[in-house]
């Protein structure tokens, strides 16, 4: 990259938003407000900054040249830190920690001679592990992306969603914090979703269920799914007019039929108070987002009569909706076959997140196709 100035220069094209720039020191060419920049998942500009707050939220777009720099910083609690996932051309480029809280490069190098390379910058880890700020890039030229009519999938989740116990090739299970085999690229959910060519939003929090968490009372994925931070704590609400799923894919379950840690006294599965909860929140979603399907999902984490169980909550659950929506279609269940977990804290790793993906993808086409006949 040739560096002419110490003040960097802008050129705005009006056909595509091309821009380009020139510097002589290391400096962010193109902050994170420009438009090239296309935002994924849950995020929110702050200041200047993009927040990324979701699981597998970021940014995409195009830069000119072999190389560009993504500045990025850390805001979470003392001592936290959070990981970025990086895919370049259609290729997955690998994970980084950032646990800076100052504003600086990662530096990306691309391996072909191509005059433009695709960027996706994806939060690999949640919401509860505090925010990862974008504040631009410094390449020679970036653009957006090419725009296309895509599919969109929201899956509202837990920690499998989160993809949290997945990657290990850096920390083993058991080393280090609990969230640093996290990586929510490679979660089932954003398998299957580039498996589909679609957009996606994950809005999913590990540990927590649809009326109680795996080891308490709360949080519930509902109490804090208006919030624009995903947290009980910020009074700032969610803007849902920014995106309009096509389906929401829900998969919370598995901690309300959670045994807890078997110290915490815990009272026995509530059937009835699990339908009721996950009814009640489809009618919310349905207020919210009046233009999605709806799909349900079992876990390949519960088994045998938990298994039997948690399906038939779900089939009561699709009863309860088409009675009082009788117009509407109504949701759509999947029963996943059962996996032994064999990533961290009992979680799936890549392999089986892979196997989720693939059983997901089935019927995902098989009930899109049908909605769209």
């Amino acid at each position: 990259m040739k560096k002419l100035s110490i003040l960097p220069l802008f050129l705005l094209l009006t056909s595509g938003i091309w821009l380009s720039a020139c510097t002589a020191v290391q400096v962010m060419d193109f902050p994170a407000s420009l438009d090239a920049f296309e935002r994924k998942g849950l995020v929110v500009m702050n200041d200047s900054a993009l927040v990324l707050i979701s699981s597998a939220s970021g940014v995409e777009f195009r830069f000119a040249g072999d190389n560009c720099q993504v500045f990025l910083s850390n805001k979470a609690a003392k001592g936290d830190y959070n990981y970025v996932s990086f895919e370049l051309d259609g290729k997955y480029y690998g994970r980084m920690k950032v646990d800076n809280s100052i504003s600086k490069p990662f530096a990306i190098q691309a391996d072909s001679s191509a005059d433009w390379h695709t960027l996706k910058v994806f939060k690999a880890t949640e919401a509860q592990n505090g925010l990862l700020l974008f504040h631009g890039v410094s390449a020679d030229r970036v653009k957006a992306t090419e725009k296309t009519d895509m599919l969109r999938l929201e899956f509202i989740g837990n920690s499998i969603t989160c993809g949290m116990g997945n990657d290990v090739d850096e920390i083993p299970c058991g080393l280090g914090k609990w969230f640093d085999q996290h990586n929510a690229y490679r979660s089932y959910a954003a398998i299957v979703s580039r498996a589909l060519n679609a957009d996606f939003l994950l809005s999913s929090v590990s540990g927590a269920g649809i009326y109680r968490a795996w080891n308490s009372e709360a949080p519930s994925v509902p109490s804090l799914y208006q919030s624009a931070y995903l947290n009980a704590d910020s009074l700032q609400k969610r803007d849902f007019s920014t995106w309009k799923p096509d389906w929401i894919i829900i998969a919370l379950g598995t901690n309300d039929l959670s045994e807890g840690d078997g110290v915490t006294p815990r009272k026995p599965f509530d059937s009835t108070r699990f339908v009721n909860a996950y009814f009640q929140f489809l009618q919310n979603l349905v207020s919210l987002q009046p233009q999605a399907r709806f799909a349900l999902l079992t876990s390949p984490m519960v088994e045998k009569e938990k298994d039997i169980l948690f399906h038939s909550c779900l089939i009561a659950v699709q009863q309860k909706f088409t009675e009082r929506y009788p117009q509407r279609p109504k949701p759509e269940i999947h029963h996943y076959p059962a996996i032994t977990a064999s990533g961290c804290s009992g979680h799936p790793d890549e392999d089986e997140h892979k196997q989720m993906a693939e059983s997901l993808k089935g019927f995902l086409i098989s009930v899109i196709n049908q909605a769209q006949n």
